[in-house]
């Protein structure tokens, strides 16, 4: 329903457009090219040319293009607030029936040199506008995105610009309403400074859903081990700050790590932004043996372009080139993890690539086989209890996913699998008196399960920081479904990625 929505929007605003540019006398040709139509809007309205440069930057571009769509309506006489709501919140109407209706027509600059405000007024107006209606259209119906990483790859590449349909689950009410526009949790060009003032904190609230989240849907979500971050740009996210506090030099000593770095506590709403494929849903049984997950004990749906690393062993003739670049999607002039020589053995490669890919790789006469890699190394993975939960990122689990009103009984050998849940996530105390578990000074045996609870996972499986490292998501993390693919450049624009929808 999301992606329809935006389709609806996006064909009735170029329609809409081009029938206005017609009527101002454009020709059709420049009329309806994407893009190139708005810059002659720009013309137009005798827009400053660089606004029209400053709509093709992701994310902030939505909320010019509407400034500049305001400012062509009023062009025609349609100045008042109605006009200016409906041009945001309903341009597949309203934009159509100025183009083609024949009681609308063109007026130029004219259409403002009566009108009692002055031409710089109307252009701020319209602007205020502008952000306050995209605002909620991003906080409501769908915003844009960009992968930062590798972890979903070859479902997803570094600089795919997608758009996150936040109506399938039911847009979050913003915990967090003090917030500076357009960007997420830092400001422009201050990556360590908050661009939100914590004043107002509001309780966790989502408006209706179409539908619930779907296993091996594509989900974008507030990370949950984001919460408290090392404030620094080499840490963040990338070095979360509790594999900091479990390492052997700070040994979960909270003073100590917080004397030697800066610390940041985010709202969760505004904790760093995560897409990876939500493998398991509330209830779920998750289990990783041999490097292959397997769902409620069957083989898990394995997507088209999910990424493992596979161990390979020839008999010293090379690989063609060609056939690795072509067939196995790497680039052998850069420099890659995707494609290693073992040194343990000779002619042994570790290849990161696609499924497919390792069957035809098999298929060579100068390779000997080719097996799944797996990383056996225990002690780093979730819920980091060695004793309990030996699990390694290939050999993981069974875990069940925690469901709303599941009753679990709290132990020495299931506290750390439920502790993070039942004091970050559902915002409890939980104390330990000499064998006794005490919920906000209560002392129990259980506990009942307050929210839903998803489990992530990147699609190139050996490249991703998922649940197995940080556990379960909570549903007051879910920001969206990945829907579309609206843009995406490496070297230059990836042309075939362009409209594609997200399986």
């Amino acid at each position: 329903m999301g992606i329809f929505i935006f389709l609806i929007f996006v064909l009735g605003w170029h329609i809409g457009i081009y029938g206005m540019l017609k009527k101002a006398g454009v020709e059709s040709t420049k009329a309806i090219i994407p893009f190139y139509n708005t810059w002659e809007v720009v013309k137009l309205c005798n827009i400053p040319k660089f606004w029209f440069w400053l709509q093709l930057i992701p994310i902030l571009g939505q909320f010019v293009s509407l400034w500049i769509s305001i400012l062509f309506v009023m062009h025609f006489k349609r100045v008042s607030l109605i006009h200016h709501a409906l041009t945001v919140l309903a341009p597949f109407i309203y934009l159509p029936y100025l183009g083609f209706s024949k009681n609308e027509k063109w007026h130029g600059n004219e259409a403002l040199a009566h009108y009692h405000k002055s031409a710089s007024r109307e252009w701020i107006d319209a602007a205020v506008f502008a952000v306050v209606a995209a605002t909620l259209i991003r906080t409501f119906l769908f915003e844009a995105y960009v992968i930062p990483t590798e972890s979903m790859e070859k479902t997803l590449l570094v600089n795919d610009f997608l758009f996150v349909d936040k109506v399938t689950y039911g847009g979050r009410i913003p915990q967090t309403p003090l917030s500076f526009p357009f960007v997420h949790n830092t400001l422009p060009g201050a990556p360590t400074t908050p661009s939100y003032l914590k004043w107002i904190q509001i309780d966790y609230t989502r408006l209706p859903k179409l539908r619930a989240i779907n296993r091996n849907d594509v989900v974008v979500f507030n990370f949950p081990a984001g919460d408290t971050i090392i404030n620094l740009p080499e840490f963040g996210s990338k070095i979360p700050y509790y594999d900091v506090l479990r390492s052997e030099q700070y040994n979960n000593d909270r003073d100590k790590l917080k004397n030697d770095y800066p610390i940041l506590v985010h709202p969760i709403d505004k904790t760093d932004n995560y897409i990876k494929r939500c493998v398991g849903i509330p209830g779920d049984v998750i289990q990783v043996k041999g490097s292959q997950l397997w769902v409620n004990n069957a083989p898990a749906f394995l997507p088209a372009y999910a990424q493992s690393e596979y161990l390979v062993e020839t008999n010293g003739a090379p690989i063609p080139e060609d056939f690795i670049e072509d067939t196995i999607g790497i680039n052998i002039t850069e420099a890659t993890s995707d494609f290693q020589v073992m040194d343990i053995k000779p002619n042994s490669f570790k290849i990161n690539m696609t499924a497919s890919a390792a069957a035809s790789l098999k298929k060579l006469p100068q390779v000997k086989f080719v097996e799944l890699f797996q990383d056996n190394t225990v002690g780093y993975t979730f819920p980091n209890d060695v004793v309990h939960f030996p699990y390694s990122v290939d050999n993981f689990g069974p875990v069940r996913i925690p469901k709303k009103g599941d009753k679990i009984i709290l132990a020495d050998s299931t506290i750390e699998l439920y502790q993070r849940l039942i004091t970050n996530y559902e915002h409890n105390t939980l104390e330990n008196r000499n064998g006794k578990y005490f919920i906000n000074g209560v002392e129990t045996k259980n506990y009942i399960i307050k929210l839903d609870y998803y489990w992530m996972m990147g699609d190139n499986r050996h490249r991703s920081q998922d649940s197995r490292f940080w556990g379960f998501v909570p549903e007051t993390h879910i920001v969206g479904r990945a829907a579309l693919i609206w843009f995406s450049y490496s070297q230059s624009v990836r042309w075939n990625r362009l409209f594609k929808l997200i399986k």
